[in-house]
């Protein structure tokens, strides 16, 4: 489970922010830069067993059935690798993170959502759940990642396969995840039924769920 550790004005500002662009408009408001990026969660760390591992994507898809990836079929999709910035609900900023892995947008592809499929539910060993629209998980800088930085993930960070939001604050980004629910509506994860705000738009500063407006997530 991933602790709050990455997510108002009345602006509408498009994210992600390119890693590789300068200048101050690339630091969210309210953020401070650091070097590394903390190792926060909320529970114990999963023990991973490769054996019987699996990603599973359900709900409401297109032809009515889901698709399941056992770990060894997981690590063989075309993977690519992208630099992305990190933004934790905390106020911390990590900038130029390098992950590895599989691209969102191929995992909606290999299994599409049928057309009344609004959000998703990215679950987690433990029952551990963050929600997001579907077309933030559809982003070209949306990743299931299965490494950081030239290396596989260490089981703190995520092993073996995490997702990385980077138009989010970092709570989104889900470590340990074994599904993906495909819904015909919103509906809030765990940090979002616990006071965090529901979008997590770091650009707009949604960190609690005080700030909302009407349209920004179901009843709390």
């Amino acid at each position: 489970m991933t602790q709050p550790d990455s997510a108002m004005s009345a602006a509408s500002v498009p994210g992600p922010r390119p890693a590789d662009a300068d200048g101050p408009d690339r630091i969210p408001p309210g953020q401070v830069v650091q070097s590394s990026l903390p190792v926060t969660h909320y529970g114990p760390v999963p023990v991973c067993h490769p054996e019987a591992w699996d990603l599973r994507v359900y709900g409401a898809t297109s032809s009515g059935d889901g698709h399941r990836w056992t770990l060894p079929e997981f690590l063989a999709l075309p993977s690519s690798e992208m630099m992305a910035d990190f933004h934790c609900v905390t106020k911390t900023t990590v900038l130029g993170i390098r992950w590895t892995g599989v691209p969102t947008a191929d995992v909606l592809a290999a299994v599409p959502p049928a057309p009344t499929a609004t959000h998703v539910m990215v679950w987690a060993d433990y029952g551990y759940g963050a929600n997001l629209p579907i077309e933030i998980l559809a982003e070209p800088g949306t990743m299931l990642a299965t490494g950081r930085e030239g290396r596989g993930l260490s089981p703190e960070r995520g092993y073996p396969v995490r997702l990385v939001v980077p138009s989010r604050y970092g709570w989104k980004s889900v470590k340990w995840v074994r599904a993906i629910e495909y819904l015909a509506q919103d509906r809030r994860g765990f940090w979002e039924e616990r006071g965090y705000h529901n979008v997590a738009d770091p650009w707009r500063e949604q960190r609690y769920s005080y700030q909302e407006q009407p349209g920004d997530g179901p009843d709390l």
